[in-house]
């Protein structure tokens, strides 16, 4: 089904139409389901909250999934967090079976939680995530007191190393990319970047005067400035020139400006046609913005570029599970091994507690990563 709808896009078709059809044939099945919750598997979940998630310029379906839409866009929270919160309300909706999300109370979302933990399995990040969306459901948009869970305590979080490169794997990694793909993980890795920060950055954000990167509303909607590789700077500029004809292309179709954040449409509505508001790294393909249905170049889809990662670091023959990630990762871990101050590491990771940046002293400190025996000095 997901071929099926990814050839129709493909095909410039409008997808709204059968993703909605689905989300009416799954919502029946649920409640012709019976009241006793069914496990299922958090990738077959996530596969149908794909299929189901959100056709173009929909506002919801049930009377609740409408008041938490217009809640979240009034506030001008991130597409994904809408996608992710109404995602966990369907699923809620079709554990209730035969009540509505306006009839449960705080002992179904208990339950709810419980249900997740136990039967589903699912990730203590899960049950977290579950339990902000559903508190948001009912305190902001239903205006219900959800009831008290600041003594609800879900499952502990395994807390894992993250996994680093050495700098030979990350040369290596870097050798099975080529374009885009492969300054996109360079740029990752020599600024210490999140995915989405990456994919996110607009051009006057890359600033080759004074060699910095600018990360706009980080992790906690944060702002903050971070290196720019000088050994990436000739390849970002071509990147740049490159990016110009495509913009030139693009004005003179017509086509509206790229998606802007509201504080700075607000501000200046013509931003979104100005050179310095454009994606760095933007796709090839126009597409449809899920909110106002307006026809526009978004940024690279993420996972695109995480499957390219995934194919290089098998290519390269690397034995760790290698993710985007890891390149933020490995960045930390490599300035600290540089004898950088943890400080100045925070602070370019834009982490708000040092301790969540204390974890890389620890990778150092395993076998091969960083020290070095005395016996070698």
């Amino acid at each position: 089904m997901l071929d099926y709808l990814h050839e129709l896009a493909g095909q410039g078709r409008d997808t709204g139409t059968v993703r909605q059809a689905l989300r009416w044939f799954f919502q029946a099945a649920a409640q012709q389901a019976g009241s006793a919750p069914v496990p299922v598997a958090d990738e077959v979940v996530r596969d149908t909250l794909r299929v189901i998630e959100v056709p173009q310029g929909d506002r919801g379906g049930p009377a609740w999934e409408k008041a938490l839409v217009t809640t979240m866009r009034r506030r001008h929270l991130q597409w994904r967090t809408e996608q992710t919160y109404r995602g966990w309300g369907h699923r809620f909706a079709t554990w209730l079976a035969g009540k509505t999300i306006e009839q449960a109370g705080p002992d179904d979302i208990r339950g709810f939680l419980d249900h997740l933990a136990v039967e589903a399995a699912v990730s203590a990040s899960s049950q977290r995530q579950a339990l902000n969306a559903l508190v948001f459901l009912y305190r902001e948009a239903l205006e219900r007191d959800p009831g008290d869970f600041s003594g609800y305590r879900p499952a502990r979080m395994t807390r894992r190393m993250p996994t680093v490169l050495s700098r030979d794997e990350c040369r290596a990694l870097f050798e099975q990319l080529t374009g885009t793909n492969r300054l996109m993980a360079q740029l990752m890795y020599g600024a210490g970047l999140r995915l989405m920060e990456l994919l996110r950055l607009r051009v006057q954000d890359v600033n080759f005067e004074q060699g910095s990167v600018l990360v706009r509303s980080g992790k906690g909607g944060k702002d903050r400035v971070s290196m720019l590789p000088e050994s990436l700077r000739s390849a970002l500029l071509d990147h740049r020139e490159r990016l110009r004809l495509l913009f030139d292309q693009d004005r003179q179709a017509g086509l509206p400006g790229v998606w802007l954040p509201p504080a700075v449409e607000h501000k200046i509505p013509t931003a979104g046609v100005l050179w310095g508001w454009q994606w760095f790294f933007p796709s090839r393909q126009l597409a449809k913005d899920p909110r106002s249905g307006v026809l526009r170049r978004h940024h690279l889809h993420d996972a695109s570029f995480q499957h390219a990662i995934r194919q290089a670091a098998r290519a390269a023959n690397l034995s760790q599970r290698v993710t985007p990630h890891a390149l933020r990762h490995s960045f930390a871990t490599h300035l600290l091994a540089n004898g950088t101050d943890i400080r100045t590491v925070q602070k370019l990771l834009g982490h708000a507690d040092v301790a969540t940046t204390m974890i890389y002293t620890h990778v150092m400190n395993r076998p091969g990563v960083g020290v070095r025996s005395p016996l070698d000095r």
